[in-house]
């Protein structure tokens, strides 16, 4: 099979068969398939789409592209959480330590932040002494001994993905829902996991800006999961503002210690959103028969201090100092923090999250490129939601600081980010859809 007979039938809108879509995919890792032919292969995707088949296929040729993660020594259905990205986003520190804790078995690999959106490494890098570069005997070990673990994704670990990302980036072919649904599925499932629960983030701060798109997104990698034997379920939820209120590595861990130690209220987003995933998560495991039950188990596993005791035994497992659990500030100590204000007064109408983002990062809490390193202590914390009502003489966040070089950027990026009118808007929801494979 020639590269450009398969360019020239998905081109057409033809469905390739699961033998051709293998043969241009292993020939393109191989190098026998040049970038020019993949790059007009994937833009052809991107025009033309592919079904339902097509894009399982893709997903499991990537998946074999590379060597894939055996979980079979560990006990139960092992549960994994992916989110599509986002601004103050720290649900994964609080939702696998309390399923964890209700006897789930919670084996994730993970990636780090790129641009405005934080990544779950980071974070856990910016407690002193953790290591998240572990061999795979060292992270089953984890896992059995506390019922979760988080580690860097190794590097043979679905090399296809790796090299077609590349490729995407700078062909303006990033765009295209059975690109970004096999990309994600792939390293899913490459790592093992039993049942997996997809966040898809959706807003300003999110990579599918709209509803419908987000849907799509959802409906697709639901399908991949179920056509593959893998249990999954899909939560639209909002980034048009930061789920949480920290934005910054040591600030989100904070944060997420806070909601653990039973300080946020149940009414916060973070709270309502990490419920939500976590009780999906058990469900998926067969321990519990319903969301209802779920979150009452949830519940009293954040009660208790269950949950928090295994986030802490974690920690320790990876080798980090755990007094950070009763003193999260020391994770944020910085030379300098700021009050930012606005120059109006009124309602907050709407926030773009990835403004916020972005002047977080300016402070040294994200990074431009992956070769960038980041401030584990930096970043801003919120002091008002969308809807809340704001006043010229009270701060909208506080800036954590070591760096003042970009400061001034810093508070621009916040304020432009920040909408006010004269009228309270109604309140936005914070989870717009729940897709299951029956749908």
């Amino acid at each position: 099979m020639r590269a450009v007979d398969m360019i020239l039938k998905k081109k057409r809108g033809e469905a390739m068969s699961q033998p051709e879509i293998e043969a241009l995919i292993n020939g393109f890792v191989k190098g026998d398939v040049p970038d020019y032919q993949m790059a007009a292969w994937m833009m052809a995707v991107c025009f033309q789409g592919m079904n339902g088949e097509e894009t399982a296929a893709l997903t499991d040729v990537m998946v074999k592209s590379g060597e894939t993660a055996d979980l079979s020594t560990l006990s139960g259905i092992k549960v994994d959480k992916h989110s599509t990205g986002g601004v103050g986003d720290t649900t994964t520190l609080v939702i696998a330590p309390l399923v964890a804790a209700c006897g789930g078995t919670v084996a994730k690999m993970s990636g780090r932040g790129l641009g405005h959106t934080g990544g779950t490494l980071d974070k856990l890098e910016s407690v002193p002494g953790v290591s998240i570069e572990l061999t795979m005997e060292q992270f089953l070990s984890i896992v059995r001994d506390t019922g979760l673990c988080v580690m860097g994704q190794t590097a043979d670990l679905v090399p296809a993905d790796k090299l077609m990302y590349a490729l995407r980036d700078v062909t303006g072919t990033v765009s295209s829902i059975p690109l970004i649904a096999s990309s994600v599925m792939s390293k899913k499932i490459a790592s093992g996991a039993d049942a997996i629960v997809l966040d898809v983030k959706t807003g300003s701060g999110a990579f599918m800006q709209t509803l419908p798109e987000a849907r799509a997104l959802a409906k697709t990698m639901v399908d991949i999961g179920s056509r593959m034997g893998r249990k999954t379920v899909a939560v639209i939820t909002d980034m048009n503002q930061p789920l949480g209120m920290a934005v910054g590595n040591g600030l989100e861990v904070k944060e997420a210690i806070e909601l653990l130690s039973g300080k946020l209220p149940k009414t916060d987003p973070l709270y309502e959103v990490s419920m939500l995933l976590a009780s999906h998560m058990l469900v998926l495991s067969e321990l519990a028969s319903d969301e209802k039950e779920a979150k009452a188990k949830l519940a009293a596993a954040l009660e208790s201090g269950a949950g928090l005791r295994k986030l802490k035994a974690m920690l320790a497992a990876l080798g980090g100092d755990t007094s950070c659990i009763d003193d999260p500030e020391s994770l944020c100590a910085v030379r300098e923090k700021r009050d930012v204000y606005l120059d109006e007064e009124g309602y907050i109408a709407a926030m773009q999250a990835e403004k916020i983002g972005v002047a977080a990062q300016l402070l040294g809490a994200g990074r431009a490129t992956k070769a960038d390193s980041i401030d584990p202590a930096v970043g801003l914390v919120m002091h008002k939601r969308q809807g809340m009502q704001v006043s010229k003489a009270e701060p909208v966040a506080a800036l954590y600081i070591n760096d003042a070089t970009h400061v001034e950027d810093a508070i621009a990026a916040l304020k432009a980010a920040i909408t006010v009118s004269a009228e309270q808007p109604n309140a936005a929801p914070m989870v717009y859809d729940v897709i299951t494979a029956a749908e």
